[in-house]
């Protein structure tokens, strides 16, 4: 196989669960791939759909596992949306559905959020429902979020995945299956921001100057990782290390440019 386009590529985006760590087992030959980065010459982001953390959350996260993290080397969903709700609904009143640490970091980009305004009766019409993937999920919030929903609120989630893996072949619902609660009870559909949405990549390339087609998106999910690369115009590697299974890559109607059992064998081709 021809490796060129890989090689060439300036600016890597790894998604974490999944293809760098599973909980808090890293995988072999991850951290010393991140570490290898500078000596390379190339740039790296850790890219995430999980909401349920703040960007600052995951440096401690990523520091504590052993990875090297400095703020510019981390992108979430979380701080997608944020950069959306400005973009697209600037001074919106906002409900958000999700962690207390996804409510911080909406507030970091002066989001107008009223969950701590509602009234008992909730009489009160909000703009933009916002959905995460909320690990601190109670019945209330899945409540006001379809009543807002069902009076004309525009429903925004921060991400599509079913759900996020965890060890011993776990698994944690995540921001899609709790949005297809809503849209069974409310009629209505989301607008996604997270991957596989190009907006994630194209933000980083507008940010960092790296263009789309010298950025390789690297994660463990067909439908998130490698179809954001796919939709971008950028490289795209999937690891059998997570989600995807051997028979369901090669069942993929649209094939990535890589596959590879892990990150240990990226490192291994590209340095």
């Amino acid at each position: 196989m021809d490796y060129t386009k890989l090689k060439n590529c300036e600016l890597f985006l790894f998604d974490m669960d999944g293809t760098l760590y599973l909980g808090d087992e890293v995988y072999e030959g991850a951290r010393e791939l991140m570490f290898d980065f500078p000596r390379m010459g190339k740039r790296y982001i850790y890219l995430t759909n999980n909401s349920s953390r703040a960007g600052e959350d995951y440096i401690h996260r990523l520091r504590r596992l052993g990875f090297p993290c400095e703020r510019e080397n981390v992108f979430t969903s979380g701080m997608a949306t944020g950069l959306y709700l400005n973009q697209h609904h600037p001074g919106a009143s906002v409900y958000l559905a999700g962690t207390r640490a996804f409510h911080r970091e909406l507030l970091s980009y002066d989001i107008r959020l009223v969950n701590d305004e509602l009234g008992h009766t909730e009489s009160e019409l909000v703009d933009v429902v916002v959905q995460g993937f909320d690990t601190e999920l109670v019945y209330e919030k899945l409540e006001r979020a379809c009543h807002f929903l069902r009076r004309g609120a525009v429903f925004i989630a921060a991400n599509p995945d079913w759900v996020c893996p965890m060890p011993a072949d776990e698994v944690l619902p995540d921001c899609g299956s709790i949005c297809a609660l809503l849209t069974a009870s409310s009629g209505r559909e989301p607008t996604f921001i997270g991957k596989p949405n190009r907006n994630m990549v194209d933000v980083i390339s507008a940010m960092t100057g790296v263009p789309n087609e010298k950025i390789c998106c690297v994660g463990d999910r067909l439908y998130t990782d490698i179809a954001v690369a796919q939709n971008a115009g950028a490289v795209s590697v999937l690891v059998l290390s997570g989600e995807t299974t051997p028979e369901m890559a090669a069942a993929a109607e649209r094939q990535p440019d890589y596959t590879l059992p892990s990150v240990k064998e990226l490192h291994e081709l590209i340095r």
